[in-house]
């Protein structure tokens, strides 16, 4: 069977979506009856699986750089991705090689909704989000075309075959939108990611408190991810800032974001009279991400928009380190009291969380071992291929139907 990827990000790049996509690709990459046709953006580094092609839109130097979420730039990017999506699919009918199915990520399922009525290529609907909400959220502005928003996203659950929800909240929005069939498929911890990509390169072991000039026995709140608004870091820096005469010797580093971001959140930081006690490291290597984890004391998910899980969650789980988070339906469909301290997302709620994980080490190491063995549990490598092992047998075996 020959399977058009649609990924209209950079690839690869140690981020979210891209990090999803190569974990996907490894595991089709084995089934051997397979080819794969993986369309992305321009940027990026390549990957090597067996049985996968990369195709790379041309893209202009000024249209480098995408960042998540929606902007002017990445929209551009998505009109090229269309065309060579286009040319490759008549291409390939062409060479009497015709595709089979298009397996769609997050905005390219609107692509393959076009494709599937111009060509008859039936697709599946990798579901990172959903894209109506996550429009309007990003630009207000856009709410007053919500409903079309919401049309157009419930026209390309209905035509797929399947959609591949990445979250219990998005297998709620595409039942609701008739879905023919459901299979959600969570993200995994990112240890153990790289614990199984892993070539035998001994990897540097970061120092978390040496590089934020820490002693020994300092405590960190630790943040992983970008600063974008819906991430919430500023409910988390201005919580934190609340407590700073009651746990002298608590830290806040805070690793990722742009440079803009990092500008702005220092800016807000020295404000609040915190720069000796907050430290913003910028981005860091993926490779690196569960050396850092298990150094910190608290790992802290402020989040305060939006209905996925962030993918970061499941590290955190796996980490053995404590977590706060907001008690917010992003975070609450994967995480209970017992795993997390969940905190409503306001200044005083967040604040009086951190400190009572300040104060009780016992606390901290209860919610730590549960939310463990639930990711040794649910969100392992293994479980993740078995899983979409089984949806593509699925498939596959419908498409065989369909065409006798």
């Amino acid at each position: 069977m020959r399977i058009l990827f649609l990924a209209p990000q950079p690839f690869f790049q140690e981020r979210g979506t891209p990090i999803a996509v190569r974990l996907a690709l490894r595991v089709l990459s084995e089934r051997k009856n397979d080819t794969i046709d993986l369309l992305t953006f321009a940027e990026g580094e390549n990957v090597s699986l067996e049985n996968l092609r990369i195709t790379r839109i041309w893209s202009p130097s000024f249209l480098l750089g995408v960042r998540p979420g929606f902007s002017v730039k990445k929209l551009i990017c998505d009109l090229i991705f269309f065309l060579y999506a286009f040319c490759m699919i008549v291409q390939s009918k062409f060479e009497k090689k015709p595709f089979a199915m298009v397996h769609a990520v997050e905005e390219s399922v609107f692509m393959a909704l076009i494709f599937r009525y111009i060509f008859r290529v039936p697709y599946i609907y990798d579901m990172d989000s959903s894209l109506a909400m996550q429009l309007t959220e990003k630009l207000p502005c856009l709410s007053l075309f919500k409903s079309c928003f919401e049309w157009l996203e419930s026209c390309a659950i209905r035509a797929s075959l399947t959609v591949i929800p990445v979250c219990d909240a998005l297998v709620v929005i595409a039942q609701n939108k008739m879905a023919r069939h459901v299979q959600i498929l969570p993200d995994i911890s990112l240890a153990e990611e790289l614990s199984s990509v892993n070539d035998g390169t001994e990897l540097s072991v970061p120092q978390l408190r040496e590089e934020a000039g820490l002693a020994p026995i300092d405590q960190v709140v630790l943040y992983v991810g970008n600063l974008e608004h819906y991430q919430g870091v500023s409910l988390l820096i201005e919580s934190f800032a609340a407590l700073k005469d009651s746990a002298s010797n608590w830290h806040l580093v805070i690793i990722g974001g742009s440079k803009s971001h990092i500008e702005e959140s220092n800016k807000r930081i020295s404000d609040l009279g915190v720069s000796d006690r907050i430290h913003l490291f910028g981005p860091r290597p993926v490779s690196q991400l569960s050396y850092y984890l298990k150094q910190a004391t608290v790992l802290a998910s402020p989040r305060i928009l939006g209905n996925n899980t962030p993918m970061k969650i499941y590290s955190y789980m796996h980490s053995g380190v404590a977590i706060i988070a907001t008690n917010l339906a992003t975070h609450t469909q994967v995480l209970t009291s017992e795993m997390a301290k969940l905190v409503e997302p306001n200044v005083a709620s967040f604040a009086a969380g951190l400190k009572d994980l300040f104060a009780s080490e016992e606390l901290r190491t209860q919610l730590a071992r549960c939310a463990f063995e639930v990711a040794e549990q649910k969100y392992t490598f293994p479980v993740f291929r078995k899983t979409l092992l089984g949806i593509y047998e699925s498939v596959a075996e419908r498409i065989r139907s369909e065409l006798v």
